[in-house]
């Protein structure tokens, strides 16, 4: 299974999403010197949950570190979050 697929089952899974964008941004990072060059290393997340209602931005992105902690022990690289409750405007 792709990176990407696996980002995108274990959110699902673990938050349960209403909105959940997967965007593989790897290649804007194709020859950086931490690069490790195997084409999904550097993913962007728009999260929207019921399950971030009433919790702070450092705890959202917490929730979405457990359920990729597997990930990024090893092939995931860099993750930007954007992480919001459903009644929250959504921000990139």
């Amino acid at each position: 299974m792709s990176l990407e697929n696996e980002i995108r089952t274990k959110l699902m899974i673990a938050l349960e999403p209403t909105r959940l964008d997967v965007v593989n941004e790897s290649e804007l990072h194709a020859g950086h010197r931490s690069s490790p060059g195997t084409g999904e290393s550097h993913f962007r997340l728009i999260v929207v949950s019921p399950r971030f209602t009433g919790v702070s931005r450092v705890g959202r992105h917490r929730l979405i570190n457990e359920a990729l902690a597997e990930e990024l022990k090893g092939r995931l690289h860099a993750l930007a979050v954007h992480a919001h409750a459903p009644d929250e405007p959504i921000t990139q």
